[in-house]
């Protein structure tokens, strides 16, 4: 805990989160990474508010790594003059500005800069103004005891939530990734599948808990698997407070009986036979769709081609979009029709395999479904410093050995779903994204962690 501020500054991300996020911002906003040398000088500025100086300094030390300000909220008392000693360790330059004013200069990495901010009465936003570095989130507030709270730029639009998504958070030690394993296929040819309809509070990003509507709990819900051929029956229980159904692409029968909404407390089963081969998206049937599946009512069916090949490791990842309402409330469904998502997310939880990343081993062949359960967005699926030899989209092979070309990225619509294999040349960490920037800035990214061949 920093004594001067009564903060306990933010961890500092690890090495991907931090490079990932200045790959993906200097390619939105074009701009370079530059480095300058010495330390800056201090900065002279007036008071800040019409209140009485305590003839006491406040100095507190504050670091910019991983395109974040550490700690990002100062509280100084009412009346001190307070000197901010800025370090920058991240990897290009930064400084600070606050809204009296008064900055630091360009500070390169490993440099350092004193800013005086006055004497401080009142709230007082601060942010870096390299281009780009402020939207990205690199924001900080400054607060006095006993003043009012600062106000925020969302604050005056009624569709924002209080709660704010930050893609680059850490989750923490105790945090558990979503199993992104694919799940084996069942040798038997009829599949039971219980389904229950359950309205749940869960994190969904670091310190962001929102009032999920869910299948089995899960966001998303269980990821299914079977063959051609195969019987699916299932039963839908809903244990909500509103009405659910749930729709199945797997199957091709009609939706009237067996996909109807059924009120809390009842139960319906029906069942399908897969007729055709895919990842196939699964969600629940209750108008307006787009809120239902907006907020969590979505999962993956797997049915497997005929002639699908083993591979060393098999992953699953169903993109999504993320819609706040208020704290602990379910998503908000004027975002939702404004198409304005506050995060994207692989299996649930904002940036989550940046923290936990997928594994492989070098030279192993590797097999990536994808599905893409919007409810709006896009999806365009792609892993930095990988090349696709294979790609299976919508049910359909575009590309597969022999064939000499490569693919780049599996761009799926929303519903839509396939699967990529690669092969890692070496070890190391390789970044994959949802290739809409927008998106991948949003949170739609995480990290192959890739080790020695044998090991």
């Amino acid at each position: 805990m920093n004594p001067s501020t009564g903060h306990t500054p933010v961890r500092p991300l690890g090495g991907f989160a931090a490079g990932l996020a200045l790959v993906l911002l200097a390619v939105l906003v074009g701009v370079a990474a530059q480095r300058v040398t010495g330390v800056a000088a201090p900065s002279a500025v007036p008071a800040n508010g019409q209140v009485p100086a305590t003839g006491h300094t406040t100095t507190v030390a504050v670091v910019a790594e991983g395109m974040r300000f550490h700690p990002a909220r100062i509280t100084v008392p009412r009346g001190d003059r307070l000197v901010i000693e800025l370090t920058n360790r991240d990897d290009r330059r930064h400084d600070l500005v606050l809204a009296s004013g008064v900055r630091t200069p360009p500070v390169s990495r490993g440099g350092s800069a004193r800013l005086d901010a006055g004497v401080i009465g009142a709230a007082l936003a601060g942010w870096c103004s390299l281009p780009g570095h402020r939207q990205a989130g690199m924001t900080l507030s400054i607060s006095a005891t006993g003043a009012p709270a600062a106000s925020h730029d969302h604050a005056a639009d009624p569709t924002q939530s209080a709660m704010r998504v930050d893609p680059m958070a850490d989750p923490g030690p105790a945090f558990t990734a979503r199993d992104a394993t694919a799940p084996p296929t069942p040798p038997s040819r009829l599949h039971r599948v219980e389904l229950r309809a359950r309205e749940v509070v869960r994190e969904v990003a670091p310190g962001v808990r929102q009032k999920m509507w869910t299948f089995n709990g899960m966001v998303p819900g269980p990821v299914l698997r079977g063959r051609i051929g195969d019987t699916f029956e299932v039963t839908l229980v809903n244990e909500g407070s509103m009405d659910h159904g749930v729709d199945f692409h797997a199957g091709a029968l009609a939706p009237d009986a067996v996909m109807r909404p059924i009120d809390p407390g009842q139960r319906l089963t029906y069942r399908f036979t897969a007729a055709k081969a895919g990842i196939w998206m699964y969600h629940c049937s209750t108008m307006p769709m787009l809120h239902h599946i907006g907020n969590g009512m979505y999962g993956a069916v797997i049915i497997d081609p005929p002639d699908l090949a083993p591979v060393d490791r098999e992953y699953v990842l169903v993109q999504s979009e993320l819609y706040l309402g208020p704290v602990g409330e379910p998503g908000d469904l004027a975002k939702m029709q404004a198409e304005r998502p506050d995060g994207v997310l692989f299996n649930g939880y904002v940036a989550q395999y940046d923290h936990r990343p997928l594994t492989a081993r070098a030279g192993e062949r590797v097999r990536v479904w994808v599905l893409d359960a919007g409810p709006n967005r896009d999806s365009a699926f792609h892993v930095v410093g990988a090349q696709f030899d294979t790609l299976y989209r919508e049910g359909q092979w575009q590309l597969r050995p022999p064939d000499p070309g490569g693919a780049q990225v599996l761009d799926l619509a929303p519903a839509a779903g396939g699967f990529v294999e690669t092969v890692f040349p070496e070890p190391g960490r390789y970044p994959f994204v949802s290739h809409l920037m927008v998106d991948a800035e949003r949170g739609g990214h995480g990290v192959f962690e890739v080790g020695r061949a044998g090991e």
